[in-house]
């Protein structure tokens, strides 16, 4: 079990210049909280390109994959929105008590759902968002233009996904990854392939397809820091795993892509 460091320290360690918004959270919060890469800074990098800062307060927005409804809990407080949290794994019970303890349950409604089956009606969102997420099911050819359909006229999509710098030749991993490798990596592809994989759907003019620099640095920080601060011993392990295998690729491969995209 680890010994957690002391606040003071452990927030210094988190604040980071390029998310300064993130940095007012309890980094004790975000570190227990947290399922994968640190969510609040890709949300924070996304937000910009999305244009939250532009949309009204009281706007909606689909938070799809929220997770344990960090982003959600930073929607609505940041940029004062109407946020639905939506998620497959963690119970809205749980959630709904974070979103509470937040100060925010009358801006986020946690809801139990799946992606493939979501119970909203056409034209219901001005904008969904999905941090870490959209990469375990948007890969399918068929899967934008039904999602799209929730968005109002206007409306844009944003998401946030681990991402590969080159899309791999063939049907083998990058040689120096192969020790960490796993059949899900598969899902990862690269700005561009996102960027051509919205285009062809036809839902969606985009507006952003890019790569965050030195991406893998930001997330090699909070894989070390969750590996040492996190009292959950399977984090601990997966975080200790996924900082080895960023070390080893030292960002030649690995990072995280931002696409963008508004309704056609």
């Amino acid at each position: 079990m680890n010994t957690p460091t002391a606040p003071d320290a452990l927030t210094r360690r988190l604040t980071h210049p390029r998310y300064p918004r993130s940095s007012g959270y309890d980094a004790r919060w975000t570190v227990e909280n947290q399922m994968g890469p640190h969510a609040l800074w890709l949300l924070e990098w996304l937000a910009p390109a999305l244009g939250l800062d532009t949309l009204p307060p009281g706007a909606r927005v689909l938070d799809l994959g929220c997770g344990r409804a960090m982003t959600s809990v930073f929607l609505a407080r940041e940029y004062g929105l109407q946020v639905t949290a939506a998620d497959l794994w963690v119970k809205p019970g749980d959630n709904a008590v974070r979103i509470a303890e937040a100060g925010v349950a009358d801006r986020v409604l946690p809801v139990h759902a799946e992606a493939h089956d979501l119970p909203f009606a056409e034209g219901t969102f001005d904008a969904i968002v999905s941090v870490d997420a959209y990469q375990y099911f948007g890969t399918d050819d068929l899967y934008l233009p039904t999602l799209t359909r929730l968005l109002k006229p206007g409306g844009r999509i944003g998401v946030v996904v681990p991402a590969l710098r080159e899309e791999p030749a063939g049907t083998e991993p990058p040689e120096h990854l192969k020790p960490w490798w796993e059949p899900a990596f598969w899902c990862f592809h690269t700005a561009g392939w996102w960027r051509r994989h919205w285009t062809r759907s036809g839902a969606v003019e985009v507006e952003a397809a890019d790569w965050l620099e030195d991406g893998w640095r930001d997330w090699l920080l909070w894989c070390d820091v969750v590996a040492e601060e996190s009292t959950d011993d399977f984090h601990v392990r997966m975080a200790g795993r996924s900082a080895q295998m960023l070390r080893a690729d030292e960002g030649r491969a690995l990072g995280f892509a931002r696409v963008v995209g508004r309704l056609r």
